[in-house]
């Protein structure tokens, strides 16, 4: 299967969001500022880009263009894996504040459900 340039610079850029947000959280879980390596990190995403990908997208001819061009796809992926990496190392657990919420009765019976009543 033949990919498109464009797709596979955005599948480069998806992977390394995806490192990139594996190596912040599990600094993050160890080092108060950890997640700031994964925003450095971003720094050298064409690298990364380049190094995967052979030929670019016409409208990324450059690296300051590779790296205009892979931001939000980069934030995106690089957020989430942050987010689940720093949640799974932690071993969150969530706080309960009011026997009345939902998040309460969820936590302690385990099998709560959500009943939505639609009525036209």
């Amino acid at each position: 299967m033949k990919l498109a340039p464009e797709h596979k610079f955005s599948l480069s850029t998806y992977l390394w969001g995806a490192i990139t947000g594996i190596i912040s959280g599990i600094l993050a879980a160890e080092v108060q500022y950890g997640w700031v390596v994964g925003l450095l990190l971003y720094l050298v995403t064409d690298r990364f880009v380049l190094a995967i990908t052979k030929e670019l997208p016409p409208d990324a001819s450059d690296n300051r263009a590779v790296l205009k061009k892979a931001f939000w796809g980069w934030a995106m992926f690089w957020l989430y894996f942050v987010i689940l990496t720093y949640t799974l190392i932690i071993h969150f657990t969530p706080q309960c504040y009011s026997n009345q919420s939902l998040l309460y009765q969820l936590v302690k019976s385990g099998n709560a459900t959500i009943t939505c009543n639609m009525t036209g």
